[in-house]
């Protein structure tokens, strides 16, 4: 079976015209034509996904984040993206990034954080972008921090307290969300559940009333990735996939002994 069966269905999940205009999504690299057997997929295309597709000889790497994110003019072995280019292409790997498509969709990961939260009565926080909704009753903050932090699977999070509680209505961004900060505010949420957040989008919040959970970027998005290769995995039985076992979080924390 050639690729083309898998890209319509990557589009009937993720529709592009959920991408942001700005955005770079679809199907990046290779022949659509080729046979394939073993899928790949990931949050970030690095060095050592790199490495890992090719040692385990997969055909297509689905990167939730374009690769490359901006046009290039050249690809050579003297730049660390050109060098990735160079080696993905050597051993024929072709590349489908879903980005912000992924993050919009009507089962895309803002959806599925939503519906991790238990939240209803959810929609779009602004045209298809985000999510806001209610949760099921109104809890306190402190206590909607640590289901996100158990839900996430995660040692630490940050947030930003700005005095709401409890708090019942929840907007979400995936990612590098704080630009949904005006919205979610307009909207009246009580929280804006994101990957990360600028300093001053930190204070910004505090003035405007909305606490701030930060799960940080890879985790508000690497669970939908894992997930995703399930699904590409049951709807295509004959072939191989699975979610990368080298990528990982690359930010890491220091506890006071």
């Amino acid at each position: 079976m050639n690729m083309n069966p898998l890209i319509s269905y990557l589009e009937t999940l993720f529709p592009l015209e959920f991408a942001e205009a700005w955005d770079n999504v679809g199907f990046l690299l290779g022949d659509p034509k080729r046979e394939f057997r073993n899928v790949l997929t990931c949050l970030t295309v690095t060095p050592e996904v790199v490495a890992e597709a090719v040692e385990e000889q997969a055909d297509l790497i689905v990167s939730h984040h374009p690769f490359p994110f901006r046009a290039v003019k050249r690809i050579t072995t003297e730049t660390p993206s050109g060098k990735m280019l160079w080696e993905l292409i050597g051993a024929k790997i072709a590349l489908y990034s879903p980005h912000t498509a992924h993050d919009n969709a009507e089962t895309g990961i803002n959806q599925q954080l939503a519906e991790m939260l238990g939240l209803t009565q959810t929609e779009p926080l602004t045209l298809a972008s985000g999510r806001i909704g209610l949760l099921p009753q109104p809890v306190p903050f402190a206590e909607l921090v640590e289901k996100v932090r158990q839900s996430l699977r995660l040692p630490y999070l940050q947030y930003i307290d700005s005095g709401q509680t409890p708090v019942s209505k929840i907007a979400i961004g995936c990612g590098a969300a704080g630009e949904f900060l005006e919205q979610a505010a307009a909207k009246n949420a009580d929280v804006l559940l994101l990957g990360e957040a600028r300093f001053h989008t930190c204070l910004e919040a505090q003035s405007l009333g909305v606490s701030l959970i930060l799960s940080g970027h890879y985790a508000s998005e690497r669970f939908a990735m894992e997930r995703l290769a399930d699904r590409i995995a049951a709807k295509f039985p004959n072939i191989r996939c699975r979610a990368s076992r080298q990528e990982k979080e690359p930010i890491q924390m220091r506890n006071e002994k």
